[in-house]
Formats: structure tokens, sequence, C-alpha cells
């Protein structure tokens, strides 16, 4: 959410940024937000006056009793009945008009950064970064939803029998490459630094809206009646939620956690070629990082972090690219994201893989994660960045097709000490 403060001071700022972003009327949204600001900063005054006058009457009354001015202490008791309904009328409007204001601050999303292309979708996405060559695939290549079928390492059906569409049941081989790059991950990560977290993949409201899911995301969440629960999106929420309400001391900062979990979403419902597949899933299994960092840190973080996925695309030898997403494709709470894209050689397509986010102060101002740099200090809002380090689906679609041979499929010889066999072959 972005500070109040910071729309006073940058109005102009914050609403070119969201025409960046075609977010709708952000004039009229700005204008309404300062407007409520007012009325609440003008509600609020009149209140504080109100009892600071109700007080000052209600001490005259005992003066005017001991003095024997029952009359007037009387007349004062009756302004005092006045002035106290008056300000529960008035904080009722306090409470209804703050309510209205954090509403409407809840659906702005960030301010895109100065780094970000202008653009309106994914056409207008900047290719930074290439790397790698398309393998030469021999003739009769497929692509992987007919490679599962024939391996029999991925079914499908047996999903849609257990749960439905977008649920796959690995097997065998197939279980096993999974299990091994999600060791192989974590793994990583850990030599990098990051601390290993293990959360829960259900979350409360709280939690969603902490990290910005909600009320953005609400209708692509699974959602809990019962218990007014959520099946997370990204191992993100959970853990970024960890230190909702926290204030850090400077010497532990920077954070720096990864978790795995399953993913669940509810957006895969389309149809057609480009979501055939493991192309698009209600559920997936993903690792991500997360950092917690000090503001003047985190640009240059950001690109540590692209830097550090790009390393285990390279150690899986596969072909990528990265993108820097137009403001018209940013998530809503992202500053500035790089998405990164392996290349599926018998889709002939890039796949999305990878999405490394600097938030800024929008996760940690409504998270209210903040730090001091001493004990005598204020404390200041901290930023947030994750990414995506992987996820799996698309990096197996893309192994199965590029690596695929006449004999069997080969496994990056990086997976070979977590999956114990080289190729993936009938016999399997």
């Amino acid at each position: 959410m972005l500070l109040l403060s910071y729309i006073k001071e940058n109005q102009d700022t914050v609403v070119k940024g969201l025409e960046k972003r075609h977010f709708p009327e952000p004039e009229k949204t700005i204008s309404k937000v300062l407007l409520l600001d007012e009325e609440r900063r003008s509600t609020q005054q009149e209140n504080d006056e109100s009892l600071h006058e109700m007080n000052t009457l209600s001490k005259q009354i005992g003066q005017l009793m001991r003095e024997g001015k029952r009359d007037e202490a009387e007349a004062v008791k009756a302004k005092t009945t006045e002035l106290k309904s008056k300000t529960k009328d008035l904080g009722d409007s306090l409470s209804r008009i703050q309510l209205e204001l954090e509403n409407l601050l809840l659906t702005i999303p960030n301010i895109p950064n100065e780094e970000v292309p202008a653009g309106k979708g994914e056409e207008d996405n900047d290719v930074v970064f290439q790397h790698g060559k398309a393998p030469e695939l021999h003739d009769g290549a497929r692509p992987h939803w007919e490679l599962i079928k024939e391996y029999d390492i991925i079914d499908f059906d047996l999903g849609i029998k257990i749960t439905g569409a977008g649920f796959p049941v690995y097997k065998g081989a197939g279980a096993r490459l999974q299990r091994s790059m999600i060791n192989f991950f974590l793994d990583e990560a850990r030599r990098a630094g990051y601390t290993e977290i293990q959360p829960p993949i259900v979350i409360n409201e709280a939690s969603g809206r902490g990290t910005g899911q909600l009320p953005d995301k609400d209708g692509q969440m699974y959602h809990i009646n019962e218990e007014n629960f959520y099946l997370i999106p990204t191992a993100e929420v959970p853990i970024t939620n960890l230190y909702r309400d926290v204030i850090l001391s400077e010497d532990e900062l920077p954070v720096m956690n990864v978790g795995f979990t399953p993913c669940f979403r509810r957006e895969a419902g389309s149809w057609g070629a480009h979501v055939r597949g493991l192309n698009r899933l209600h559920q997936f299994d993903k690792v991500e990082i997360v950092r917690i960092e000090k503001p003047e840190n985190s640009a240059d973080i950001l690109k540590e972090m692209c830097q550090y996925v790009q390393g285990l695309l390279e150690k899986l030898e596969l072909p990528y690219r990265v993108l820097n997403l137009c403001a018209g494709d940013l998530g809503f709470t992202s500053s500035q994201t790089f998405d990164m894209e392996v290349y599926s050689a018998a889709q002939d397509k890039w796949l999305e893989v990878s999405s490394v986010s600097n938030f800024r102060t929008f996760q940690s101002n409504r998270l209210k994660l903040r730090y001091r740099s001493s004990a005598d200090q204020k404390p200041e809002l901290l930023h947030t960045l994750n990414g995506s380090a992987l996820a799996l689906p698309r990096i197996i679609a893309a192994i199965l097709e590029n690596n695929q041979t006449p004999d069997g499929i080969r496994i990056p010889s990086v997976l070979v000490p977590y999956t114990g066999f080289e190729m993936i072959t009938n016999q399997d």
C-alpha cells in the first residue's frame, strides 16, 4: 500500500505512475484519497476539541457542586451530555472515513520505478538479456505432453480423477525428477546464504492483505469458507508475513529466506496449446527466495537476485532470456519485475519460470515491517523483494523437450546426483 504521506507530497508523481500502469482515472482516485484525508483530519480535530472541552467542563462540575452552585453544575452537566453525544457521532464518522480511506488505498497499485518501460501488456516487455542457443532436436521430437505419456512419468488423467484439471500426478522417474529439482534449488539457496523456511500453505486474511494478494487477487485464490483461510499462491506470502508487525534491528538485516511449497492458483482456466500439459496448472511446486532489505540496497539486491536465478538456469543447461516487464504487465504490488523465460524447443516458445520483484515499501507499509538503525531512532519501513528460484512445471517441460533423444530424455548433469539416473527411458 502506498504511504499516504508519499501520495500527499508527490501527487503528480503518483498520478503519472498510475497513468503509466494504465490505472483507470488516477487523478479522480488520488483526489478522492486527498479529500478523504482532509475530511479525516478535520473530523479528528473537531473530535479532539470536543473531547478537550468535555474534559474541562467535567472538572468544573465538582468544583461548582462544592461551591453550592447546583443550578450552574446541572447546566454544565447538560452541556457535557451534549458533547458526549457529539463526540460519539464524530467518532463514528471518523471510523467510517478511515475505513473508506483504507479501502480506497488498498485498491491502488504500486508505482513503477523509473527503469520500468512504458507499455500495456506482455508484448511491450523489454528483452534485456539472452543466454544459450535453442537445441537441435531429432526428427520426430515431440512436446512434453506427449513425452510424459510415452515414458509414463506424469499423469493428467489420474489428476482429473482425483481432483480435476490442472492437478497432475507425478510418477516414477517424473516424481524423482520433481523431488531432485526441489532439493537442488534448496541446496543452492542455502549455499547462497538463504535460511530455509517450511511455512504453512494455508493463510488467514490478514496475511493475504499484508503482502497484497487481498483484495486484489481474491477471486484467483482458493478460499476455505468455514475458517476464512486461503491456500497460498506462493511461498512469498507466509514467509514475508513472518515479519508482520515486527521492528527489526539493523544488525538483523538483511533477511534472506528460502522456502519450498506447493502453490495453488484458480487462474488456470483457459484452453489451447499455450496452456497444455505443464504450461499452466492449478497446483504446482515452487522454491521461493525472499529478501528484506534497507531501502538504499534494494535496487542492487534486485539485480543480484536476478543473477542468482540466471545462474540456476545455466546450471540446468537451459537457454533463457530476461525481460524487464513494462508498467502495464507489472503485478499489483511490484515497483519493478524481471521475468526469466526458458526456451522450450518442441513447442518453439518461451516459458516464464521466474519473476523477481522489488516491492519497495508497498508490502512493508501493509505489514508494518520496520527497522531501527539505533535505539533512539524512529522506526523506518523496509523494502521487500522476492523471486521464484524456481517454479518447477515449466522447467520440467523444457528439460523434457530440450533434452529428448531417440534413446530417452537426458537429465542435466547437475541433477544426476539427486535423481540417481542420467536418462529417462521406457525401462524406468
